[in-house]
């Protein structure tokens, strides 16, 4: 899997012109001990030649394209360890799914309240699902008395991101913990 996120990075910073590749006549050169000016290509790859770097085309949309001369293969590496360490950062959210029945047992449901209890503390989502059978069907209220007895038994613990809705066979709820300070009770 590592090594599909580092292909995926490196086509990924594939998309700068470097070097011949850059298709303008005429080019804004900036950079280190470079003052921005706008010059030939031929002028800016030469530049480049002479300190053994790369012409890197950074912003192709201008007029006229600027560049830049850099090491265009460090560049491309700390372009990496920045996508890598974003990645790092970035907090998954996985959305639990808790299923019950309108005629759940006060034990079960216990159970399944203490689980939610769980997954919120770890901070994921928790999404109920009520389902119906067969002629449970005619009586939705129980099942939306089931889905009030979760949001009491939870209220100091959650806030309520999706109130209990009827979708075909089932009713659906989401909750997700409560903030407070920063951290979730």
């Amino acid at each position: 899997m590592a090594e599909k996120f580092r292909l995926s990075a490196l086509d990924k910073f594939d998309k700068y012109n470097i070097n011949e590749r850059i298709t303008a006549d005429t080019v804004r050169l900036v950079g280190d001990g470079v003052e921005p000016r706008v010059i030939s290509k031929s002028e800016a790859l030469r530049l480049a030649q002479e300190k053994e770097l790369d012409l890197v085309e950074i912003s192709p949309n201008q007029d006229p394209p600027v560049v830049k001369i850099i090491d265009y293969s460090k560049f491309k590496f700390e372009q990496l360890k920045k996508a890598k360490e974003a990645k790092k950062k970035q907090k998954i959210i996985h959305v639990k799914e808790i299923k019950m029945r309108p005629n759940i047992d006060m034990h079960d449901f216990d159970h399944k309240v203490k689980h939610a209890k769980e997954f919120l503390d770890n901070g994921d989502k928790v999404k109920f699902t009520l389902m119906f059978r067969g002629r449970e069907m005619a009586h939705p209220e129980l099942g939306f008395e089931v889905m009030q007895k979760v949001k009491e038994r939870l209220e100091s613990f959650v806030q309520v991101e999706k109130e209990p809705s009827r979708e075909g066979r089932n009713i659906t709820m989401i909750v997700n913990a409560k903030m407070s300070g920063g951290k979730s009770k």
